[in-house]
């Protein structure tokens, strides 16, 4: 299950010049899904779903505004886990993967660099444990290595899979021999990273759920590695592949219907490259409270970060809306910690954090205004749409890119009863940070 959040809140933006606003087309409206915007080379790409729902890769030369279409062979449901993501080789190959849920691998490849007209299928990818994947998912490895990741299986019953390419031969084989968590038929773990840290290491933690009921996430897990091959636990104890609930290292030994839940849980350092890992949880008098996990000398501590007199209680299988929202405790310029976060009771903004005990400083800082914001409210008037954003770095210091659209939020992966909205259109703005 995909918990999307589209929160209110935004991090805190430095100062930005809008250069220009380009129409892209008209995109599918009934409700979200995730999109994808990539600046490669000279070239920008945007993987999306059309008008008609249709997988669909829009081109541009970044020093041009017309933009050129190719439709490919995948057509979008009711799913709002079945995003679309998008990235390229160190030769300039495009590859994209996207629409699964617990579905035979969907894998688009260019033969050509950074020519989406040449986009073919490319399944299969490895020919193993391939017929029931979720989450796709393209990054860069410590060595700078070209690597897909993605659950083999379904909510309560999966395995994460790491494969990486091969520029020589154009092929894709497996980063490890073994998956890197196992589930045992039972449970699968919902992972935020791999993502490296300013120790050197590549951090990862997940949560393990027992059904496809998100109330039964459990047990924040933690693990660290330099190669993404060999894994250890906080202390340097190796671990053993693949990684199941018994031989993991538990951070938040936090029980099934504890408020826990994939999809709100973060990685952060604080000045002394010290890791930290925010989660929320319910509290003895069951309110839902944001709470953050330290390794420090003796092991891991936990800071509550909230007092809140409010229980956001989640259940049940689908895409659902989240009420509650964290971000990652962050090390400013200023040499200050931080934390974002919203609520739909509470509101939101972002906390100083004092560094000692993890506690907020003060009220809540509010959201730097975004140059952007005049364009928040959606134009469609059709009752329920939301409008969606999504931001990217360009290759130039100080260029970035944002998306736009509008859709009705998620439905739990549930078909909508006609009348639907009009398609919206999508946008690109180019912003530059001031000087």
């Amino acid at each position: 299950m995909t918990l999307l959040l589209w929160a209110s809140l935004m991090a805190a933006e430095p100062a930005e010049t809008l250069v220009r606003t380009l129409d892209i087309g008209p995109v599918w409206a009934g409700h979200s899904v995730g999109f994808d915007l990539l600046c490669a080379g000279e070239w920008q790409f945007v993987a999306y779903y059309d008008a008609d729902r249709q997988m669909t890769v829009a081109s541009r030369r970044l020093t041009e505004t017309a933009w050129h279409f190719v439709r490919l062979p995948s057509k979008l449901g009711w799913d709002s886990h079945n995003y679309v993501t998008l990235a390229a080789d160190d030769e300039g190959l495009l590859h994209l993967s996207g629409n699964m849920h617990v579905k035979p691998l969907l894998y688009f490849r260019t033969s050509k660099p950074y020519d989406i007209d040449t986009f073919e299928s490319a399944t299969p990818m490895t020919g193993e444990r391939e017929t029931k994947v979720t989450y796709p998912r393209f990054f860069r490895g410590p060595a700078n290595e070209f690597i897909f990741t993605y659950r083999d299986g379904s909510s309560g019953n999966g395995d994460q899979i790491f494969n990486v390419w091969d520029p020589a031969r154009h092929t894709w084989h497996r980063l490890m021999d073994q998956a890197l968590t196992d589930g045992e038929g039972l449970r699968n773990a919902y992972f935020v990273g791999p993502q490296p840290g300013p120790d050197g290491f590549w951090h990862l933690c997940w949560v393990w759920r027992e059904t496809g009921d998100c109330a039964t996430n459990h047990d924040l897990t933690y693990a660290r590695s330099r190669d993404l091959v060999h894994w250890e636990k906080s202390d340097g104890t190796p671990l053993t592949l693949p990684i199941k609930l018994a031989t993991g290292e538990i951070v938040a030994p936090v029980p099934e219907h504890g408020g826990i839940i994939n999809g709100n849980t973060r990685i952060g350092f604080d000045s002394q490259k010290r890791v930290i890992l925010s989660y929320h949880r319910y509290d003895d008098k069951g309110f839902t409270q944001i709470c953050n996990a330290r390794r420090e000398a003796g092991g891991w501590k936990h800071y509550q970060a909230t007092d809140w007199d409010y229980r956001w209680e989640f259940g049940g299988g689908g895409t659902i809306v989240f009420e509650v929202s964290i971000g990652a405790v962050t090390l400013g310029a200023d040499g200050r910690l931080r934390q974002s976060w919203s609520n739909v009771k509470k509101g939101g903004g972002s906390y100083l954090l004092d560094e000692a005990t993890l506690r907020p400083i003060g009220a809540p800082e509010p959201r730097t205004p975004w140059v952007l914001d005049r364009f928040g409210k959606p134009e469609g008037t059709f009752a329920g749409l939301q409008t969606r954003w999504l931001r990217r770095d360009g290759t130039q210091p100080g260029s970035r890119f944002a998306l736009r659209w509008e859709t009705l939020p998620a439905n739990r992966d549930q078909a909508r009863p006609e009348p639907w909205p009009e398609p919206s259109m999508m946008r690109l703005y180019e912003t530059r940070l001031n000087p």
